[in-house]
């Protein structure tokens, strides 16, 4: 390493850090998924749900810093193809979250009376547009740091930002105890959800 990028690799991951941290805590698939799960199920609850989107980033962050993203600029139209995908499946959850009954009679996303868990969480990134327009962004502007600090910057930024999303909803749930405040509520969620992702999808 050069006396030069020694020089610039504090304020390189200053600006780093910046850039996950708007990312991270900004309206988004993820962040309005898990309100919507801590005002129904609690914050405790939606931990393993937290885990999972933490983990799924980071995979997918490391995927695109070892090469991922080229095959995008290779076959634009798979990349194209995604986007549709990921809208789809956007609906779908936003119609879920729309239509959710309180917690005592159906569950949210997982339809049986209990938040999505690890497994789907991490999954969800696959077909999430902010995660990869995220993930693109970060490995594009701050390649210079390696793969291995791009991610660790962003595990620890991106945990408890989407973490206080679901603290957030958790704290809501005495204000949406009536059926009607929390229908309402439930429809807000799912079209925040849907706008937050168009500029992404026409990007």
């Amino acid at each position: 390493m050069d006396t030069a990028t020694a020089l610039s690799a504090p304020s390189t991951l200053a600006a780093l850090t910046s850039f996950a941290f708007v990312t991270s805590i900004t309206p988004g698939p993820n962040n309005l998924m898990l309100l919507a799960s801590g005002t129904h199920f609690g914050w405790r609850r939606s931990l393993p749900h937290l885990a999972g989107i933490s983990f799924g980033f980071a995979v997918m962050l490391a995927a695109v810093g070892l090469g991922l993203g080229e095959v995008f600029q290779r076959w634009p139209a798979l990349h194209d193809g995604l986007k549709w995908a990921s809208l789809a499946y956007l609906l779908y959850l936003a119609f879920k979250i729309a239509t959710a009954a309180p917690p005592s009679a159906h569950g949210l996303v997982a339809g049986q009376g209990r938040p999505m868990g690890f497994g789907a969480a991490a999954l969800f990134q696959v077909v999430n547009p902010k995660a990869w327009a995220m993930a693109l962004t970060a490995v594009t502007a701050y390649s210079d740091l390696g793969t291995p600090a791009l991610t660790a910057v962003f595990v620890a930024v991106n945990l408890p930002c989407c973490g206080s999303w679901a603290l957030l909803g958790e704290q809501m749930r005495r204000w949406l105890h009536r059926p009607r405040a929390l229908r309402a509520f439930n429809w807000a969620a799912a079209a925040l959800m849907v706008v937050s992702v168009l500029p992404v999808l026409q990007s």
